[in-house]
């Protein structure tokens, strides 16, 4: 096969130019991403009832509809959120892959299964549930640039014209107003009504009536009488569209005070939804949108046609309002992706270098360069082919390749080189010998790769997701890498390399070093053969440190990053008022945005991202930082900065989060469990308990930043109705209720339209009624005679302490305990750490339930260990086909522990946990391993059938093989460094990464290469030869 190409050298060329087309077509339709789809699919239902406490609604909306959710397939957990605001939201989240369409209408049709349950007003106002994209791609916002307009007009100006706009665009999977929209609010005056003999009742009901589509029909429709010459199509009054025509709405046509409208007991004014929310940039009032990602698009395109739809709406908008991003994602990736790009530069040059020095000749150096953009970029056409996208682990793994794929040509290469310095023959003899020679190394090696690679790609999980790209990326490069090298390669070094020069004085002392390297490297390798049991106890004491230095270094699910943005919350004690929180976050703001690195800061009072507690006594912070090149503080730095000045905040405080590495997993780095009470839904016991947990888990060194926000302090006003008076007043007890409701809460009547949208009309109290406790008596019901009777004299008022927020997760009241793993301990310390204490603290029938990132690290525990072993089996059955050998293969496997041990001790001098890059880098490892070890043990078996006994063809082989083999090693790990050492944006992950892979290499060049003639003159045997009658490196020459 060798002299084929080497013969026809433009048949060789057409090949690589055919594989470098298919790659660059591919490449201009591959998405971009942070990171593969990995992040679980989530579908959010959300319910209201309005002026219900949290357990009430815990017990009448929550608990119906999640008794129907158990059994939904994919259905990892779920969890909901019931708050005192009428709100309930249930989070269900499920197995990476599933597709959320179906798992949407799975749910749906569960939820019907529970509709007829649930409370009137709730079915009323109606459940939403809708999938929810985790990948937040920006936070874009308008502002009234000279104040003219207030965030009421502009929220509703975005409703209107923006949000459809940008749910257009291809990419974008939902975007989301965080400010409520308009509603035809009716505040109503008690005193006026109990004048006037009006009800709360009366009022809701005159309005329904007369705000009302009516449909009229139709005159001379089908059947007609004989005769008729014309239709009409009858119109009636229908919905009320102005507030003068609100105001008009009768209530009362007769009596003492003639007619009654609705504007003599109530205002009426076009105003919010609620006002529990308000959102503001830098201190300036604004109205938010939230643009999250669609499942499988490219994060940078969308955020471009993102900008230029915004630019685009800019343009029609009335004079003074303008449109800012004070929060873009995409930058961190756009950044990430260009750092790991210089980094490929940086690693193509070492390469070079290395080859260069090393085989001295500007024509040999360019021959492996030309297999490496071919490798690389026809990988891209194997991306495109899997459905890949370009994403911080397949250019990882186009770093690490650089090396591997280099390594092919220079095995062929370094061989025709000395064919041709040895014995003298000309580039297209020598390029023959050397290919009958190689060739079975070279399938053997790119075989072992590709089946280290292969099966790893098939685990499950989020682990296996972020393996697969990996694996999948590494396997097509080697893949092409080898076809190169037995087309291209052979075919090039006949064409361009000359006859063997002689030595250059410019490398004369590398060439000098190199031999006395050499020199030492074979003694060495002699005194290990002449004194194998002393060597064997050398081996079992470096195997015994790898499994030690397992154990010591600490466990971990991915590293955290500066991804530019910091996000958390400031928070007062529970019942405090809107502006106490706004007031006591502005002190917060100001420090925040005098720090030099801060570029914006991004609020919305009322919202909780992280407890999902929507109340007035949080407000929510996204801290936006300068881009990395523009700023010297780390995102850590500002972290620290920040949550120092929030604990100094005289009224509350305020806490900050790095954001999850991965979004969608998790709301705040670091880990989220729950405390589950599974057989006394008392939610003050829980609270007890939940405080003793906290109380044992500070104590602990391991741990930091530890709060949990479930509390049951919140001041609450219990009203109790004297049901027996009452009725013996004649005032039906429904009728206290719903004027509680209408006038201290919001009644929600029915919908009015404005542009081309639907809105609600609601009624409520006016504000000066409903400021004191003592307000809760004053509005008045009609007794049966028709006697108005103030609520005061049928109920009575006491106060109470109670939760503002319920949580429950898969169906049972739970607490959320957040926290994070303290310097110099990592997040599977942190885990094991918080389990050791549930089991000594946690009283029967209290369990603890992981969630977000640290439920998915304990579900990757074994992922790595499967890995790991896949691969160090699937190189042993690849190598036993192609010896023909069950021993043999055994010398090649067992110099994978060095590597391992080099690997590991690496990482634990920097301090660095065992996270999944790191383990990603072990299965690089062991291929890169395995592919030393096989030049060593491929050549002592040819020199044993060549003659040669087992110890001289091991000492022969390794003498042979050092030179190609530090070539190769050394091209790998220069191709490394820059990931070592790397800064800036997504640095994190190529630092674990690039640590590990060189220190592993680093031992698998210059430690396992000693050892592996060692064991294969042990596993070898006297009569190797004549057992290989079909050996690979004869039948492939």
């Amino acid at each position: 096969m060798a002299r084929f190409f080497i013969n026809r050298p433009i048949f060789s060329g057409v090949i690589s130019i055919v594989i470098m087309i298919a790659g660059l077509v591919a490449s201009l339709s591959l998405p971009i991403a942070q990171y593969p789809e990995i992040s679980p699919p989530t579908v959010i239902i959300t319910a209201t009832y309005p002026g219900a406490n949290a357990e009430t609604l815990a017990r009448t909306v929550a608990a119906p509809i999640e008794e129907q959710l158990s059994g939904i397939e994919g259905l990892l957990y779920y969890n909901s959120t019931s708050t005192s605001n009428g709100t309930v939201s249930i989070t269900l989240t499920f197995e990476v892959g599933t597709d959320p369409d179906t798992a949407l209408i799975a749910v749906n049709n569960r939820i019907s299964v529970a509709e007829s349950r649930l409370p009137e007003d709730v079915r009323r106002s109606g459940l939403v549930v809708r999938k929810r994209s985790n990948n937040l791609l920006m936070i874009a916002a308008l502002k009234s640039t000279d104040g003219k307009y207030d965030t009421l007009f502009l929220s509703n100006y975005v409703s209107v014209n923006v949000l459809d706009e940008l749910r257009r665009i291809p990419g974008v999977g939902d975007a989301l107003t965080f400010d409520a929209p308009y509603a035809m609010r009716v505040w109503l005056k008690p005193d006026v009504m109990a004048r006037l003999g009006i009800t709360t009742t009366d009022v809701a009901a005159a309005i329904r009536v007369q705000n009302a589509q009516n449909a009229a029909g139709r005159i001379g429709q089908e059947p007609v009488v004989n005769g008729q010459q014309l239709t009409y199509t009858v119109s009636a009054k229908g919905r009320l569209l102005s507030i003068a025509e609100f105001e008009n709405i009768i209530l009362r046509a007769d009596g003492p005070s003639g007619v009654v409208r609705l504007k003599d007991v109530a205002r009426i004014e076009l105003g919010a939804e609620s006002y529990d929310r308000t959102t503001k940039v830098n201190g300036t009032p604004v109205t938010g949108i939230g643009l999250y990602l669609q499942s499988g698009a490219n994060a940078l395109d969308t955020a471009k046609a993102v900008r230029a739809k915004l630019a685009e709406l800019t343009t029609r908008m009335p004079e003074g309002l303008e449109f800012i991003i004070p929060n873009d994602t995409t930058r961190f990736i756009s950044e990430s992706i260009r750092e790991v790009t210089y980094t490929l530069a940086e690693a193509t040059v070492l390469v070079v270098l290395v080859v260069f020095v090393f085989l001295q000749s500007w024509r040999a150096t360019l021959i492996p360069l030309i297999a490496v953009p071919v490798s690389l970029v026809g990988t891209f056409a194997g991306l495109w082919a899997f459905g890949f996208s370009i994403n911080t682990l397949t250019l990882f793994a186009m770093v690490l390749s650089i090396g591997i794929v280099v390594d092919d040509a220079i095995v062929v290469l370094e061989n025709v080189e000395r064919q041709m310095r040895e014995f003298g023959r000309s580039p297209k003899e020598a390029a023959l010998e050397a290919m009958r020679e190689t060739s079975g190394a070279l399938v053997a090696m790119v075989l072992v790769l590709d089946a280290v690679f292969i099966p790893v790609a098939f685990l499950g999980g989020i682990a296996g997701k972020l393996y697969q790209q990996f694996a999948a990326t590494v396997a097509v490069s080697v893949t092409i890498s080898g076809v190169v090298a037995l087309t291209l390669t052979p075919a090039l070094c006949a064409l361009m390399l000359n006859g063997h020069e002689g030595e250059s004085k410019l490398f004369r002392p590398f060439n000098r070093g190199f031999d006395w390297l050499t020199r030492i490297y074979t003694s060495t390798v002699g005194a290990t053969l002449r004194h194998r049991i002393v060597a064997a106890l050398v081996v079992v004491a470096l195997f015994t440190g790898a499994g030690f230095m397992f154990r010591m270094v600490p466990g971990a699910f991915v590293p955290s990053e500066d991804q530019g943005y910091l996000f958390g919350f400031v928070t007062l004690p529970d019942g405090a008022s809107a502006q106490r929180t706004e007031q006591s976050f502005e002190k917060l703001r100001q420090i925040i945005n005098d720090d030099p690195s801060v570029e914006n800061v991004f609020m919305v009072r009322g919202m909780d991202f992280i407890t999902g507690n929507n109340r007035a006594s949080v407000a929510m912070t996204f801290v936006v930082m300068k881009p990395w090149r523009e700023r010297t503080t780390t995102a850590d730095d500002l972290q620290k900065k920040i949550a120092a000045a929030g604990m100094k905040l005289t009224d509350g405080m305020g806490l900050i989060f790095n954001p999850p590495p991965i979004q969608g997993l998790g709301t705040a780095g670091g880990f989220e469990v729950y405390v589950q009470a599974r057989e006394d839904s008392d939610a003050r016991k829980l609270s007890a308990i939940t405080g003793q947990f906290l109380d044992a888990l500070r104590a602990r060194p391991e741990l930091t930043g530890l709060n949990s926000f479930f509390r049951v302090s919140a001041p609450q006003l219990a009203v109790e109705v004297d049901e027996p008076k009452a009725i013996s007043l004649g005032i039906p007890l429904d009728a206290v209720y719903s004027t509680l409701q209408a006038t201290m809460g919001t009644l929600y009547v029915n919908d009015f339209n404005r542009s081309g949208k639907t809105y609600k009309v609601q009624l409520s109290a006016d504000a000066p009624y409903r400021m004191k406790p003592e307000d809760l008596g004053k509005p008045y019901v009609r007794s049966a005679t028709g006697a108005m009777i103030p609520l005061s004299a049928v109920i009575s008022v006491k106060p109470v302490i109670g939760p503002e927020m319920v949580e429950r997760f898969n169906g049972f009241v739970a607490a959320k305990v957040l926290g994070n793993s303290a310097a110099g301990y990592s997040s599977g310390d942190a885990i094991r750490v918080v389990e050791e204490v549930g089991r000594q603290v946690l009283p029967a029938g209290y369990s603890l339930e992981w969630t977000g990132q640290a439920y998915q690290e304990k579900r990757t525990g074994i992922t790595s260990v499967l890995a790991l072993g896949f691969g160090i089996i699937m190189v042993f059955l690849i190598l036993a086909a192609q010896y023909e050998r069950w021993s043999l293969p055994l010398a090649v496997i067992m110099a994978i522990p060095f590597a391992i041990l080099g690997a590991l001790l690496a990482v634990w001098v920097r301090g660095m946990p065992n996270d999944i890059y790191f383990q990603i880098g072990l299965v690089v490892l062991v291929g890169l391993a395995a592919k030393n070890a096989i030049l060593i043990v491929e050549f002592a078996l040819q020199k044993q059938q060549e003659g040669m006994d087992a110890l001289a063809a091991s000492l022969e082989a390794a003498r042979l093989r050092f030179r190609p083999i530090c070539m190769t090693a050394l091209a790998f790990i220069l191709g490394v460094v820059p990931l070592v050492i790397a800064t800036g944006a997504g640095a994190a992950a190529r630092r674990s990464m690039g640590t590990g892979v060189f220190g592993g290499m680093l031992a698998a060049t210059f430690i396992a290469t000693i050892f592996v003639p060692m064991f294969y003159s042990w596993l070898a045997g006297r009569k190797a030869a004549s057992r290989r009658d079909d050996a690979p490196a004869e039948v492939t020459a």
